[in-house]
């Protein structure tokens, strides 16, 4: 079934859909990573986004359920160079085009990735849409500019959050009232996660350094989320326009101090914004597993997963209270801080691998240690 691309620039590429028809919008981006495709579709960061792998090949292992980071498909839709019909893989119960199809996500293939990515290099990400059902570029461009939302100024995070708190255990979600929660279990830490669209490997990452994980809406306020008294905060990874998370941001300044605060890529933009900094969207952003960022604490470089379209303004920091830790080495944008007087760090990137690699994991394991000892340095 052929497939139109069109972006708000006028520019076209043509593809086929192997997942039936549709006609959707989105902000199209590229992902550099040559695996993870499952955990990549089931990203919540990806809400609003349409896709492209630069990989040629996709589907080959198929899909598991246990690699998924979340209950569903976030992507509007997916883009690729060639679908591999016949995947391979002990663990795959089904494959990318059933996946894709079960929750109604186009997935198009026969599409030139390579010039698709050129192509947003140069100009930068952009809103476009796909349809399987008009073929005409001009209707298509109007529909377009009548349509297309912004992605700067516009809160995704409201699509993707948890709608009620929840008590993460053996992997599942155990529906709580944070007002009557038991005590907390002796040598466990309580971290209370505030879901701006996490994904479930952070949740078992700290289940793994014996962490207990009650999870908030991201709508939580900061007594809501001192009731639960946790021994620190975890601000998630999400999709969209951080400055846009104006409530969140004012709850963040609130807690500044309180309690220990570890954030995370969308988590690390809110964190610098209630610290007095200010974001930018970046050109093209940053999508993939092969990402390199400089520990300027420790002076070494770890290959990163990354997700993101915004990043903070280094020149809005206040140097006086907060120290750039890390620093991407593609473009020099700031990949992680860290305050000087009050026990708060962020990084850009994903340190939980998935997918991706693990050179970053030991930052979990830095957040323990904060809560164990506030005052420590990290």
């Amino acid at each position: 079934m052929q497939a139109l691309i069109v972006l708000q620039d006028g520019k076209t590429f043509h593809g086929e859909s192997f997942t039936g028809e549709g006609e959707i919008i989105g902000e199209l981006v590229f992902n550099t990573s040559m695996t993870g495709y499952q955990e990549i579709l089931t990203d919540p960061s990806y809400k609003g986004q349409i896709v492209t792998m630069t990989y040629p090949l996709i589907g080959n292992y198929g899909i598991n359920p246990d690699d998924s980071e979340s209950d569903k498909i976030h992507p509007e839709a997916l883009i690729i160079r060639e679908h591999t019909v016949n995947y391979s893989n002990w663990r795959a119960k089904t494959g990318l085009k059933e996946f894709l199809q079960s929750q109604g996500i186009l997935g198009i293939e026969n599409v030139d990735t390579r010039a698709v990515t050129r192509h947003l290099r140069t100009t930068g990400a952009t809103m476009a849409i796909i349809s399987t059902k008009d073929a005409d570029p001009g209707t298509l461009l109007k529909k377009l500019e009548k349509a297309s939302p912004a992605i700067v100024g516009i809160d995704l995070v409201k699509q993707v959050t948890c709608l009620e708190p929840y008590l993460w255990i053996d992997d599942q979600k155990i529906p709580i009232n944070i007002n009557k929660l038991p005590p907390k279990k002796a040598g466990k830490k309580r971290v209370a996660v505030i879901d701006c669209g996490l994904k479930i490997n952070q949740l078992r990452i700290f289940a793994e350094l014996n962490c207990e994980c009650i999870v908030l809406p991201y709508t939580a306020t900061s007594e809501e989320i001192l009731t639960v008294d946790p021994d620190g905060i975890f601000l998630s990874n999400g999709p969209g326009d951080p400055a846009a998370l104006t409530e969140l941001i004012n709850t963040i300044k609130k807690l500044l101090g309180k309690k220990p605060i570890f954030g995370i890529c969308l988590g690390h933009q809110v964190l610098s914004l209630a610290l007095g900094s200010k974001t930018f969207k970046l050109k093209f952003g940053h999508r993939g597993g092969n990402q390199p960022g400089k520990n300027l604490c420790g002076c070494n470089v770890e290959i990163t997963c990354e997700n993101h379209g915004f990043a903070v303004d280094p020149s809005t920091i206040n140097t006086d209270e907060v120290e750039i830790t890390h620093i991407n080495l593609n473009d020099n944008t700031i990949e992680g801080i860290r305050h000087k007087k009050i026990p708060a760090f962020s990084v850009q990137f994903h340190p939980e691998n998935c997918p991706g690699p693990r050179d970053s994991q030991h930052i979990f394991k830095n957040f323990i240690e904060l809560m164990e000892n506030p005052k420590k340095e990290i």
